[in-house]
């Protein structure tokens, strides 16, 4: 089969947590896909939904699609591993060899384990590669690819990217720790960020206490809790530094995340925006889920003001649930949605969310009960929508604006 992959100068790899955002992520157009397995402790995001051993199969099948464009598939065992865990690891790639392009690891056993089995690997951001020494060690060891240290700015990168294939992220959460190596989950709640199951204690808004009871009001409360990064407004200078593979951080989040940050940054790669594009794209982007936006490192050395002032979402809509498609009608792509919450009315936008539909945006220019137009539908009604390409099963929801 022919890959058109070839044909892009520049790989973009988004995250897949779910089913759901793993189609997410295709119909917006990555290049590849990264996930973890459901075995504690073995990725970096144990929160996630995840897939187990028995989804590798359909999740290849699923990214072998039906136009000659094939989707590559990076499985993540990019955690601290102990002896007793060993054997798992094996038994995992093992299966996955057959079913994967590469392992994003950063342990010693797992890349060795990678070598015994000929399954190529690919060195997590967990290693902390910040020079060409480390690149030219990984690269000795048979790692394809290294995904940098996010400390680095684009000097750096640039002089490392001529020794390997480097990946970088372009876009998502940033760990106020060296790259996300933090003890402060592990000491508050004995979940360890380095097992991938930490509790984000950072995001949470802090008061300065003395011994002797006196507060210091901060300016800021969220002392920890960086902004989220945002590399679209430069990331024709991203390419430049010799960067192949762009990354989006969020296997924690949503599937529209996933769906909406892989279309703009797919965008962006594949041409050069104007003025006018890069501003739509950063309303698009924020949509959805973020901590506001910072440049990183790559520009200059994050200062105070790369520290987010929400404790929570800072996106610019949010969803609220509906209801759920109880049939569907493909011959003429109509979806009987019974409203479980609140209510719904012509000119509304819906999302649609399913583990095979990933997802879809519509605005409601026409709904029917019993085959009669109606304006507004309420909680306990069955409403007739057309919804292309959706399924049973699926959720819906309204999405609603927030105003900050």
């Amino acid at each position: 089969m022919k890959s058109l992959n070839k044909k892009r100068k520049y790989e973009l790899l988004a995250p897949a947590g779910s089913f759901s955002s793993l189609i997410a992520a295709i119909d917006a157009g990555a290049d590849a896909v990264y996930f973890g397995l459901n075995e504690k402790g073995l990725n970096m995001r144990a929160r996630a939904k995840n897939f187990s051993l028995s989804d590798l199969k359909k999740i290849y099948n699923i990214c072998k699609l039906k136009n000659g464009r094939v989707v590559k598939k990076y499985l993540t065992l990019n955690t601290i591993i102990y002896d007793s865990e060993l054997n798992k690891v094996e038994k995992i790639i093992k299966i996955a060899k057959k079913y994967i392009d590469a392992v994003i690891c950063w342990d010693l056993s797992v890349i060795e384990l990678c070598r015994k089995y000929k399954v190529k690997f690919h060195i997590s951001t967990q290693a902390s590669v910040a020079n060409v020494g480390a690149a030219k060690f990984y690269k000795k060891l048979g790692a394809e690819r290294i995904v940098l240290a996010r400390e680095l700015n684009l000097a750096q990168i640039k002089k490392i990217a001529k020794i390997i294939d480097v990946e970088c992220f372009c876009h998502g959460a940033m760990c106020v720790s060296e790259s996300g190596r933090c003890f402060t989950s592990q000491f508050l709640f004995g979940k360890s960020a380095n097992r991938g199951e930490c509790l984000q204690p950072c995001r949470r808004e802090y008061i300065v206490r003395d011994e002797d009871g006196n507060e210091l009001k901060l300016e800021n409360n969220n002392v920890m809790s960086a902004k989220d990064l945002c590399t679209l407004p430069f990331i024709d200078k991203l390419k430049k530094a010799g960067i192949k593979a762009f990354k989006i951080e969020g296997r924690n989040r949503e599937p529209e995340y996933v769906n909406i940050t892989t279309r703009v940054y797919r965008k962006a790669l594949d041409k050069k925006l104007n003025d006018r594009e890069i501003k739509e794209a950063l309303e698009e982007l924020n949509k959805v889920y973020n901590k506001g936006f910072s440049s990183g490192f790559y520009i200059k050395t994050p200062t105070s003001n790369d520290f987010s002032k929400a404790q929570d979402s800072s996106s610019s809509q949010r969803k609220e649930f509906v209801g759920k498609i109880v049939h569907y009608f493909d011959k003429i792509e109509v979806a009987a949605v019974r409203i479980a919450s609140g209510k719904v009315k012509l000119g509304d936008e819906l999302l649609v969310l399913g583990d095979k539909t990933g997802v879809k945006r519509l605005v409601i220019e026409r709904m029917e009960i019993n085959k009669k137009e109606i304006k507004i539908a309420e909680k306990g009604q069955e409403i007739g929508i057309k919804i292309p390409n959706a399924r049973k099963g699926d959720l819906v929801y309204r999405v609603v604006k927030k105003f900050l």
